[in-house]
């Protein structure tokens, strides 16, 4: 799979229609388990969404719309298969100012992440608990608030920095047996003192 096929931007200016159908957040929670979990039915999305087929169904059509997810090779019976068509959306933040829909987006994706975050440490703690994960895992795990003085460039070679390195692990541990899929979330915030204007 090439970079492009793995990795969407989006630009306002072109995808205006596209960000717009990604302010939903059963969309965005949706892409995000077909990315997680591999290709499903809206059945079973409903399911686990705790929401009506109608309304996974329709969803999903939106998604397909604008090119975010496809319809899979394999069908159950009658009842389509959905995949991820990406593993990864992103835009600039500096192309999105200045278009409401782009911060809508940008808003809502950043609470749907949280929600994700959240989500993801409970089920990590679960996993662990019910020993669905080795000893080496809880070693392994965890996540940390590491605060450094940086420059706009030095967070984004950090950034880049980071990407590389994922996708060169992921790459190298894609045959191992033992490999679990990870969730990775970072945050670079620059963010002054509570006493500095």
């Amino acid at each position: 799979m090439t970079d492009a096929e793995r990795h969407r931007v989006l630009d306002p200016r072109e995808d205006a229609a596209a960000l717009k159908a990604l302010t939903h957040p059963l969309r965005i929670r949706l892409l995000g388990m077909l990315r997680m979990d591999g290709p499903a039915t809206a059945s079973e999305l409903a399911v686990r969404t705790g929401e009506s087929s109608a309304s996974t169904s329709y969803h999903l059509r939106v998604l397909a719309k604008y090119a975010f997810i496809a319809e899979a090779e394999h069908r159950d019976g009658r009842e389509r298969r959905w995949k991820a068509l990406h593993e990864v959306t992103s835009w600039s933040n500096a192309a999105m100012t200045g278009s409401i829909e782009a911060q809508a987006f940008i808003d809502l994706a950043r609470r749907v992440q949280l929600d994700h975050l959240e989500r993801s440490l409970v089920r990590h703690q679960e996993d662990l608990t019910a020993g669905r994960l080795g000893d080496e895992w809880r070693e392994a795990s965890g996540f940390t608030d590491l605060v450094a003085r940086l420059t706009p460039e030095a967070l984004a070679e950090l950034s880049e920095t980071f990407s590389r390195a994922v996708a060169a692990l992921a790459a190298r541990d894609e045959g191992d047996p033992r490999a679990e899929q990870v969730v990775l979330f970072t945050a670079g915030l620059a963010v002054r003192p509570e006493d500095r204007p």
